[in-house]
């Protein structure tokens, strides 16, 4: 498996091909090996380009760490398609084009009076393409962001229109919605809305492992949503990002959090960074579209040149995953920028990496040293294994395909889903082959 997330570089119009050029994801390790970009400005463009194309793949941000949006022959990218279509104040729901950003919609949104449940780290993701992948925000009661689809218009492979809605079609939807790019194109997702709300996030530095063992669930619980950041080093973790709703009796946690001390200033998750493209902290109170993401929108997430693990446990077996992996911190802090914990709630998608079971997703962001990585990888898999483990569809890993499918019981009905939607292949690539039709 390879690695992926960046900016395309060229300047592509409309619908019309153009030759192959030097494209990398975000995080810049990634090649695309596509001969071709479209980029359809409508559906309707999205329809014609689905039908008389061979192989091909919808492209949204370029976030993955993987081939899982490349294709042999053409990439169809869903950029253009970033319009809020419109807000049903009855339904509670926003309907979206496929290609918009969390981070371009959400101050519309909160205009309205209305915000999602949760967000990424990374304001930056396509909607698509993040509940394609299942990828998550955090909370001991927050689905990740696929669990807000409410309905969804995907493109198949003859071109036609397929409308579906959690309402109306049931198990057929739960196995839609987290597709990994093997159903189609999707073109318009509904999300479900609340009423907006502010939140503020406090950090603290240095809490012992002894208090995390101690104290694992009440930690983890200690706000809406709460991230911990650790480089495996010195028996302590080094960050915790506890970020809070704001409701009228909401206390300060004080100076002192489980052994942990209050930070003192803005924070990176990696420390040494500077904080500055970070979300505000410190407590103080913002829009939830403005403290739920570690980074904003206007500036480069994360560290830029890095590739991204990420592997997700029962949250009943989630300590003593991370104990086990504790004991391998020696090896695993070399090749590390920073590990972060977080906490996602059940839902009931069929490739979701928290299907049926309320689970903690342990992060790894490394440095862009592929090769050491790739053997460090079967270790950590290797030791998680006992726990079931999942991998984020859109990161690196290494589990062997037999291994992946025994992970998810809805396996055979989503390959079944994927042979009606696509009987001949035609959004076939080798990350699929690789990972679902082997």
């Amino acid at each position: 498996m390879i690695v992926a997330g960046s900016l395309l570089s060229s300047s592509l119009t409309s619908c019309k091909e153009k030759p192959k050029a030097i494209r990398k994801n975000w995080a810049g390790n990634y090649q695309y090996k596509a001969e071709y970009l479209h980029e359809p400005k409508t559906v309707e463009e999205v329809q014609s380009l689905v039908k008389k194309l061979d192989k091909q793949k919808a492209l949204g941000s370029c976030h993955c760490f993987n081939d899982i949006a490349d294709s042999p022959l053409n990439q169809i990218s869903t950029k253009n398609l970033d319009k809020v279509i419109s807000i049903d104040e009855k339904a509670n729901t926003v309907t979206v084009e496929s290609g918009v950003r969390y981070g371009q919609f959400a101050p519309e949104l909160d205009k309205k009076g209305y915000a999602l449940h949760n967000l990424a780290s990374l304001p930056h993701i396509s909607v698509a393409g993040a509940c394609a992948t299942a990828t998550h925000g955090s909370g001991v009661g927050n689905g990740n962001l696929a669990s807000a689809v409410r309905g969804l218009e995907l493109v198949t492979a003859n071109g036609d229109i397929v409308n579906l809605s959690q309402q109306k079609d049931g198990e057929k939807f739960n196995g839609t919605v987290v597709n990994l790019g093997a159903l189609g194109i999707v073109t318009k997702v509904t999300l479900a809305i609340e009423k907006s709300y502010q939140v503020r996030q406090d950090l603290f530095q240095d809490l012992p492992l002894d208090s995390l063992k101690d104290h694992f669930n009440e930690i983890l619980s200690s706000g809406y949503s709460v991230s911990l950041f650790t480089d495996w080093q010195d028996q302590k973790i080094s960050q915790v990002w506890v970020k809070r709703k704001v409701e009228p009796n909401i206390k300060d946690l004080g100076k002192d959090f489980f052994g942990a001390k209050a930070a003192t200033k803005n924070l990176h998750p990696i420390t040494k960074l500077s904080s500055e493209n970070c979300t505000d902290q410190m407590g103080v109170a913002g829009v939830w579209y403005e403290r739920l993401p570690h980074f904003k929108m206007g500036f480069t997430p994360s560290s830029g040149e890095e590739l991204q693990s990420e592997f997700f446990v029962p949250r009943e077996h989630a300590l003593e995953a991370i104990l086990a992996l504790e004991k391998k911190g020696n090896l695993i802090y070399p090749e590390l920028m920073i590990t972060e914990i977080r906490t996602i709630a059940a839902d009931n998608l069929w490739m979701s990496t928290a299907y049926k079971r309320d689970s903690v997703a342990i992060h790894f962001t490394w440095k862009q040293h592929t090769p050491e990585v790739m053997k460090l990888l079967p270790m950590i898999e290797a030791e998680l294994a006992p726990f079931q483990y999942r991998p984020h569809w859109g990161k690196i890993f290494t589990i062997a395909p037999k291994d992946l499918h025994s992970r998810y019981e809805k396996y055979d009905d989503f390959m079944k889903l994927a042979k009606e939607y696509d009987p001949k292949g035609k959004f076939r690539n080798p990350y699929l082959d690789l990972n679902l039709y082997v």
